[in-house]
């Protein structure tokens, strides 16, 4: 059961729902997609550490068969490569590897090497296993990395939590495409629900089966529970605004292994969620 946790901005509380909801499974994947600032590993501390070097393939051409044609440089949309001096130039901090200019060099004067991106760090904290991707700084795109964390055998766990990046661009729809539940995290301000829209829209545009988490919840109106009445969006809980989950939470605590009522909170809303894709299996199969 591989559930995404998504959040229209960052700081609404996706990590820490997704950390805890995975330490209140008797046996979880967690995998941190929010690759360009990824955190979670700072409240599990995993143990049993393997890291694994990410690379994409970059183009470079052999001065000797290249006939100055430009046609890849006609090819590349990204004004990756330029002819300067009678040398084919690759400015790999925009090449998005697809390969197209290798393919379509009449010369087969283009081939490629691999160029580091980033790493995947995997280990273990008590009954999660976590998997945390990491993009190099300054790299264009976490997508070669997501995909590498996303393509786990999950099979002996019986939950995949997917913290998804904030936000609502191609690294997200990357990170939930094969998601079989959405979770949403939304705060309860007008800002919060001007993102929390977004993330709406897109698991909605994925046709994704999804529900809501309000977080940092006080008392009156919330004008993210009233967005989700407008629109028909199921609560699956509330979080309260509270100075002891800030507390745990700031300083990287699990609060599902730091208190009963906190696991017990946590637990009851896996259950929720449990029967919420339980259903939508049979419903749409």
């Amino acid at each position: 059961m591989k559930i995404a946790v998504l959040s229209g901005k960052g700081g609404t509380g996706k990590t820490m729902l997704s950390v805890n909801l995975a330490a209140a499974a008797k046996k979880s994947n967690y995998i941190d997609c929010d690759v360009e600032e990824p955190n979670g590993h700072l409240f599990f501390q995993p143990k049993e550490l393997v890291m694994e070097g990410i690379s994409v393939k970059i183009p470079y051409a052999d001065d000797n068969l290249c006939n100055g044609c430009r046609k890849c440089m006609d090819f590349c949309r990204f004004n990756a490569l330029a002819y300067v001096k009678d040398k084919l130039i690759v400015f790999e901090e925009v090449c998005h590897s697809c390969g197209g200019c290798s393919l379509l060099c009449p010369e087969r004067a283009i081939f490629e090497k691999d160029r580091l991106i980033g790493q995947v760090q995997r280990g273990i904290s008590d009954n999660v296993t976590v998997i945390t991707g990491i993009l190099n700084t300054g790299e264009v795109s976490g997508i070669p990395i997501i995909k590498n964390i996303l393509n786990i055998d999950g099979a002996e766990k019986d939950y995949t939590f997917i913290d998804c990046p904030p936000g609502s661009s191609c690294i997200v729809m990357e990170s939930i495409k094969d998601a079989d539940y959405c979770i949403l995290v939304a705060e309860p301000t007008l800002f919060g629900v001007h993102n929390f829209n977004m993330v709406y829209e897109l698991v909605r545009l994925f046709n994704k089966p999804y529900g809501a988490v309000l977080n940092k919840c006080l008392e009156g109106e919330n004008p993210s529970e009233v967005f989700c009445r407008e629109k028909g969006i199921k609560i699956l809980g509330r979080i309260p605004f509270d100075k002891e989950i800030g507390t745990l939470n700031s300083n990287a605590l699990i609060l599902a292994r730091q208190n009963k009522k906190y696991k017990d909170m946590f637990s009851a809303l896996l259950q929720i969620v449990t029967e919420e894709v339980r259903h939508e299996t049979v419903t749409n199969p």
